[in-house]
C-alpha cells in the first residue's frame, strides 16, 4: 500500500498523551474524537486533540518512528510537541474548512533572498 503513513500524538486537555500510527490520519483522529472504541485508553481519558504528526512514504518507517517516540520519556515527547506546536493547538480543527486564497503579494516570488 503506498503512503503516506502517519505517526501522530494526541493529547487530552490535561496533557495526557497517546502516540499512534495510521494510514488514514483524518479518519483515525475522527474515531478518537467520537470515541468509536469506548473502552480504549484515548476514550477513557478524553485524549482527542491532535497536537503532532509526521508523515512517511513507507509503513515500516512510520512504525519504526512510532516505536521510537513511545520509548521516549515524557519530557522529550513534550519538547517535540512544543518545537512545532508551542500552544498545543488541535491541528485537526481546520480540516474540511475552506482555506483563505493567497493574496497577490503572496503569489509573487521574492526579489531577493532577503525578502523571504
Amino acid at each position: 500500500m503506498p503512503g503516506p503513513f502517519y505517526v501522530y500524538i494526541l493529547s487530552s486537555k490535561g496533557k495526557r498523551l497517546y502516540i499512534g500510527f495510521t494510514h488514514e490520519l483524518e479518519n483515525r483522529v475522527w474515531e478518537h474524537k467520537n470515541k468509536i472504541h469506548p473502552e480504549s485508553f484515548t476514550a477513557k481519558y478524553n485524549i482527542d486533540q491532535l497536537v503532532y504528526r509526521e508523515s512517511f512514504g513507507l509503513a515500516i518507517a512510520a512504525i519504526t518512528r512510532e516505536k521510537e517516540l513511545k520509548s521516549w520519556n515524557r519530557i522529550k515527547k513534550v519538547a517535540l510537541i512544543v518545537s512545532t506546536n508551542p500552544t498545543w493547538r488541535d491541528l485537526s480543527l481546520d480540516w474540511g474548512k475552506p482555506t483563505k486564497p493567497f493574496s497577490e503579494a503572496e503569489l509573487k516570488p521574492p526579489k531577493t533572498f532577503g525578502d523571504l
